[in-house]
């Protein structure tokens, strides 16, 4: 069986929540192309994902929902 991309970006995101300073940033790349960044603002407890292809930017504050969005534009 083949792991789980979703188990891995929210992993990632949830690393992201756990650390101490106020802004956490990763990037989400497929084939050695960046799709989208991700910011996670502690002080609003929420993530922003910046879509590079799409040009724009969204605002999350449940995990869940920026990990779906992460996985859709990594299989695009």
């Amino acid at each position: 069986m083949k792991p789980s991309q979703l188990v891995a970006i929210v992993q990632r995101l949830q690393t992201m929540a756990d650390q101490h300073s106020d802004v956490e940033i990763r990037r989400f790349e497929k084939n050695g192309v960046e799709k989208c960044v991700v910011t996670f603002n502690h002080e609003a407890d929420s993530f922003e994902l910046e879509d590079l292809d799409a040009k724009q930017t969204f605002q999350f504050d449940d995990i869940d929902l920026v990990a779906i969005e992460i996985f859709e534009l990594l299989q695009d």
